[in-house]
């Protein structure tokens, strides 16, 4: 290769890199921030699982497709060492809060928290401790305030979180009733059901409330052919400001299959 031609591919891939970015900032979700926990690693017969960092992963490389930055994109996970490929920080909650806090210190237009875990009536699993919901209010009110927000709780209970986390500006999806269980995190799952649902209907939603809506139906089916009851049944809060404004954050149109 000329040495003539080098500084030439050089500013050829400087644009197209350069391209790449601001096209993912266009987009609809290209500067919100969003955390993606795994708060456990253990199934529920006790042994060990990957549903959780699955979830943690897929979710993650989900969001990016739908026009979330890589860049403003943290991932948590119990066990961080193991996934060196992804380099999630720990689930710790002071970290969550820290690693948030500086995400929107530059101003995000709006944030996405998901978290998949256990779950109890008192809060969801992050390692050894139980995130209660009204430290996650806390946290959302002092890092995301009145932006745009978008809580997705996928564990056991969770519907006790939809009364601390309801606010105008937010939307909670969570993956239970506060009295019911959730499933599909045993050690042989893939995925937690709601985040298997959450993963399959996402390329055909068109934005965040049609997916809730879909996530729910999807559930519903799966909880009826594996015949388990009583059925889970998530719960969604969307707020009187975020509901109008939600159908104008919307997904990128899937390529069609050749």
């Amino acid at each position: 290769m000329s040495s003539a031609r080098l500084p030439i591919l050089l500013l050829v891939t400087l644009f197209l890199a350069l391209a790449g970015r601001a096209q993912a900032a266009d987009t609809a979700f290209g500067k919100w921030a969003a955390v993606v926990i795994a708060g456990d690693w253990r199934g529920s017969g006790g042994g060990a699982t990957e549903a959780f960092d699955n979830a943690r992963h897929d979710v993650s490389a989900e969001l990016v497709r739908l026009g979330f930055s890589p860049a403003k994109i943290l991932q948590y996970s119990v066990r961080p060492e193991r996934y060196a490929k992804d380099r999630p920080a720990k689930s710790d909650i002071k970290a969550i809060f820290e690693g948030l806090t500086k995400l929107t210190s530059g101003g995000p237009e709006g944030c996405l928290v998901y978290l998949t875990s256990h779950g109890a009536p008192q809060g969801v699993v992050v390692d050894q401790s139980i995130l209660p919901p009204d430290i996650l209010a806390a946290m959302l009110d002092r890092t995301c305030g009145t932006r745009p927000t978008i809580a997705v709780i996928s564990a056991c209970f969770s519907g006790v979180f939809v009364p601390d986390l309801s606010a105008p500006n937010r939307m909670v999806l969570t993956a239970a009733r506060p009295d019911r269980t959730s499933f599909g995190c045993g050690e042989s799952n893939r995925y937690p059901f709601f985040d298997e649902c959450f993963l399959q209907s996402a390329p055909s939603a068109k934005n965040f409330a049609s997916l809730a809506g879909q996530v729910r139906v999807c559930v519903a089916e799966r909880e009826i052919k594996e015949g388990i009851r009583p059925p889970s049944e998530p719960q969604l809060f969307i707020g009187p400001q975020l509901r109008p404004v939600l159908p104008f954050y919307a997904f990128p149109a899937r390529a069609p299959s050749p």
